[in-house]
């Protein structure tokens, strides 16, 4: 049976640099990352992707900001939805067309993905996540009365709105992404984290403003697919500790425990390196055999083990008996 991985792609793999930001630099960008999981499939890897959404819907919200004095603007869950298709549509075509060269039989698909949060999760109490455009403190304040937004001021850049980042309990399309899955097909799913959705009092869902971190949603996919392999695909080789300072050090290989050791030690930053360990240590936590952690032009080499990080499963070890 082929080993089973799930490939979280970061926003580097849709978007290079802040000069190649179009449909058409997004696509080269994806296309080139789809080269390397194509390798991995055809090594045998069972795929699903996952990948980050941050600056597509950055670039909706903005068009929808702009105009609003024409047309009515697009809700944030429904943003999600937006990227989930155009992501999904880049992924699909680069893999179809790359699976053409190496003249592999396989399919790719896209599920547009809602994943249940908490009402009661205490990130709606306090809203951190910025989505949006910057404003003055007057557009603030007014899009706060009118549309009851959270709003911050930024680091001296203006104000932004802020929403919840909440933990992702549930996957409602598991089943679906399971039965693609078992049928040989490499599945897109939980772009951007997924929609992040919850039930009202009839025990319907309903969509909510807020951002599901893409990393931890695709730790609970592949807990829920019994995945052999979390792969985060990310701007660096490895992961460092005292990243940034003379004494910086990569790691090449770490146990769970140790992982969360440096976690606790504030090795790593809350907007970058953190949630990415954070979720691999889960993974492992929850049954996982292996997580790595590495850039995309790496990936077949941190599978051989040559680089990246992996993050494996630890045991604690006893303290040694009393002695009397």
């Amino acid at each position: 049976m082929a080993q089973k991985a799930v490939v979280a792609i970061g926003g580097n793999s849709l978007i290079k640099d802040k000069a190649h930001k179009t449909v058409s630099d997004q696509y080269a960008a994806t296309a080139e990352t789809c080269k390397h999981i194509a390798d991995m499939i055809e090594q045998g890897w069972d795929v699903v992707v996952s990948s980050g959404n941050g600056p597509q819907v950055g670039f909706i919200l903005r068009r929808s900001e702009l105009a609003a004095h024409e047309l009515h603007e697009v809700p944030l869950d429904y943003c999600g939805a937006d990227t989930q298709g155009a992501i999904g549509y880049m992924i699909q075509r680069a893999l179809y067309n790359e699976f053409k060269k190496r003249n592999l039989n396989k399919h790719a698909a896209s599920i547009v993905t809602q994943v249940l949060v908490s009402k009661e999760d205490p990130a709606f109490q306090n809203p951190a996540k910025p989505v949006g455009s910057f404003m003055d403190e007057n557009d603030a304040k007014r899009k706060q009365k009118e549309e009851g937004w959270q709003i911050k001021e930024d680091s001296g850049r203006g104000w932004r709105r802020v929403v919840a980042s909440p933990i992702p309990k549930k996957i409602i399309e598991l089943p679906a992404i399971k039965a693609l899955n078992q049928q040989g097909i490499i599945v897109y799913a939980v772009g951007g984290g997924g929609i992040p959705v919850v039930k009202n009092e009839q025990g319907e869902l309903e969509g909510i403003a807020a951002v599901i971190d893409k990393d931890w949603a695709s730790s609970l996919l592949a807990t829920g697919l019994d995945a052999d392999l979390l792969l985060i695909s990310t701007a660096v080789e490895q992961v460092y500790i005292n990243f940034g300072k003379d004494n910086q050090e990569p790691i090449l290989k770490m146990d769970h425990i140790q992982a969360q050791k440096y976690v606790d030690e504030g090795h790593f930053s809350p907007g970058s390196m953190l949630p990415k360990v954070e979720a691999c240590v889960e993974f492992i936590k929850n049954g996982g055999k292996m997580a790595i952690i590495t850039n995309p032009e790496n990936i077949t080499r941190a599978l051989n083990g040559e680089t990246g990080t992996r993050i494996v499963e630890g045991y604690a070890i006893p303290p040694p008996p009393e002695r009397h």
